[in-house]
């Protein structure tokens, strides 16, 4: 599926005010919430569905051709018309890898909860997957299980030192099909240190060359900044996944997230693409949840994943347990929802 070029994020005119609006009230104080259609809701007619299965989506939906049997599809958490996403097949040949960057300035908003989870459920759908912790606090690699404290080598030996190689770093993880880079506070000395460097940007690419033949998705988790690290991994990125919570101060950071990323495309790697926005500790009940959300929408239309993640209190109780959702608690809505994100990133990005 081709990228249509990214528009300039617009604050005042993509994000109005965001006050409080009137609305009806239980008689227990919380607002009335409208029911949304579940996603295995009664299915319209659709010209690529045969009778009793759900449809699919076609390929002019893909290019952004309206469809008239979208009007009768279930409403997702979008507002939008919910496609049903072809189910995945597993591949019996890996790589080349497709990189992408898990990428947003502003902290807490779920970078490294989706790094874990997505990748946890393309490894499901068969998809050998890499996963990166490039962030000095080394949070993935806790996510997973992993002290960083007592690892002998991190990613941060990775890139700064030509006598250490992928296979001295790499770790298996307990999710079959997916692999760890750890990362620990020595990372923090590499943004330094790379200063001075020639090619300094592309110091990951470089390191990450010698993995993709052997990998259907390698995923960076970058730390919340926009300094040379994030520039690192943009670089050596195809495409960029941005996590949004759904709180106004995350929505007015996005702008320069933007501006960082089209340099990134003009100077260093004009194959970048933005794969997507996928909204993060989406609250149903709240009215600002939901209008923070239409607001991502209306500024930038299709770049948003159908697919939101609600707050659940499980995401939490798995960087305990050192383990992703998907096999912390399999059933939960939580697991349900990276699942079916995982299907929409296979669907855009055919190939992998």
């Amino acid at each position: 599926m081709s990228t249509q070029p990214f528009e300039p994020f617009q604050p005042a005119a993509a994000v109005p005010d965001l006050a409080p609006r009137d609305v009806d009230l239980a008689e227990d104080g919380h607002p009335i919430v409208p029911p949304i259609d579940a996603p295995d809701a009664a299915v319209m007619h659709h010209p690529a569905a045969t009778p009793g299965e759900a449809p699919a989506i076609t390929d002019d939906e893909a290019a952004g051709a309206p469809d008239p049997a979208l009007a009768g599809r279930p409403m997702g958490p979008t507002a939008r018309p919910m496609p049903v996403f072809p189910e995945p097949t597993p591949r019996d040949q890996h790589g080349p890898a497709r990189v992408v960057s898990m990428c947003n300035q502003k902290g807490g908003v779920g970078k490294t909860t989706t790094t874990i989870n997505l990748g946890a459920a393309l490894a499901e759908y068969g998809r050998k997957v890499l996963l990166v912790d490039f962030d000095p606090q080394g949070s993935l690699s806790v996510g997973l299980g992993v002290n960083p404290y007592e690892i002998e080598r991190s990613v941060y030996n990775l890139i700064m030192d030509r006598n250490t190689g992928f296979e001295d770093v790499v770790l298996k993880t307990n999710v079959p099909g997916m692999d760890l880079l750890p990362s620990n506070i020595d990372l923090s000395a590499a943004e330094v240190q790379l200063v001075t460097e020639v090619a300094r940007e592309q110091v990951l690419q470089r390191a990450l060359d010698a993995a993709r033949a052997d990998y259907d998705f390698i995923m960076i988790d970058c730390q919340p900044s926009l300094g040379l690290l994030t520039v690192n991994a943009l670089t050596a990125s195809d495409g960029v996944i941005v996590p949004l919570e759904c709180e106004f101060f995350a929505l007015r950071g996005v702008a320069m997230l933007v501006e960082t990323i089209q340099k990134v495309q003009d100077r260093l790697n004009p194959g970048l693409e933005i794969d997507g926005l996928v909204a993060t500790m989406f609250d149903q009940r709240t009215v600002h949840s939901r209008e923070v959300l239409a607001r991502l929408v209306e500024a930038f239309e299709d770049k948003v994943f159908h697919t939101a993640i609600s707050r659940t209190v499980r995401f939490p109780e798995t960087t305990v347990a050192g383990e992703p959702i998907t096999t912390f608690a399999s059933s939960s809505g939580g697991a349900y929802s990276y699942r079916q994100l995982a299907k929409e990133v296979l669907f855009r990005c055919p190939g992998t």
